[in-house]
């Protein structure tokens, strides 16, 4: 039986998604569907800012389609890339302040060979969850979780003690967001260094 406790919503209520981007770095990932369940440590986190950050899905202000990250911190904010791929978000700051944080890349610690059947993909190769299209698939988590609370749902992240010093951490810019003017060059996409569970996009 596992050991460490769920985060509480304290930890993601904050103004400021990159502190809470850089904490989530070592942070588990549990996601029980009944059948099955599965876990995976955080090791790559991708923040976004909200109205001053072009970069945001919520730059242009509240639509439909973003109206979850304007939600209660420590809730899910899932969408569709390209309409194929389920990205996961955590929900960070205060309610009506758009900001959150994309999980881009996770290390199984249990259930790989679950994660290995949904994905059809080999169990120890690396690119099993380094990326935030692929981990998605590997965990199980679906789009009709989009807004569920990470605090008592189906997905809920925890804290078991591991801790990534500042010198285990890589900051880097973000992950395909050209368009975003300046935004573009904030350096709000963070890894563990080193590990090969991180996505192996372009820096």
């Amino acid at each position: 039986m596992s050991l460490a406790k769920i985060l509480p919503r304290s930890f993601y209520e904050r103004e400021n998604p990159v502190e809470v981007a850089i904490d989530l770095l070592g942070k588990i990932v549990r996601v029980d569907q009944g059948r099955g369940g599965c876990a995976a440590r955080i090791v790559e986190a991708e923040a976004y800012g909200g109205l001053k950050d072009r970069a945001s899905h919520a730059w242009r202000g509240r639509t439909p389609r973003n109206e979850s990250m304007f939600g209660r911190p420590g809730t899910a904010y899932i969408y569709l890339c390209y309409g194929i791929h389920r990205m996961f978000n955590v929900v960070t700051a205060p309610k009506d302040v758009p900001a959150a944080v994309l999980i881009r890349g996770v290390e199984p610690i249990e259930g790989r060979a679950l994660m290995a059947r949904r994905r059809k993909w080999p169990p120890s190769d690396f690119r099993l969850t380094a990326g935030p299209g692929v981990l998605t698939v590997a965990l199980g988590i679906r789009m009709e979780w989009d807004r569920t609370d990470l605090v008592c749902g189906p997905i809920r992240i925890e804290d078991d003690g591991v801790r990534i010093s500042s010198a285990q951490t890589q900051r880097r810019p973000r992950v395909g967001v050209n368009y975003a003017g300046p935004a573009a060059e904030f350096r709000w996409r963070f890894s563990v260094r080193g590990n090969p569970w991180v996505s192996r996009s372009r820096s």
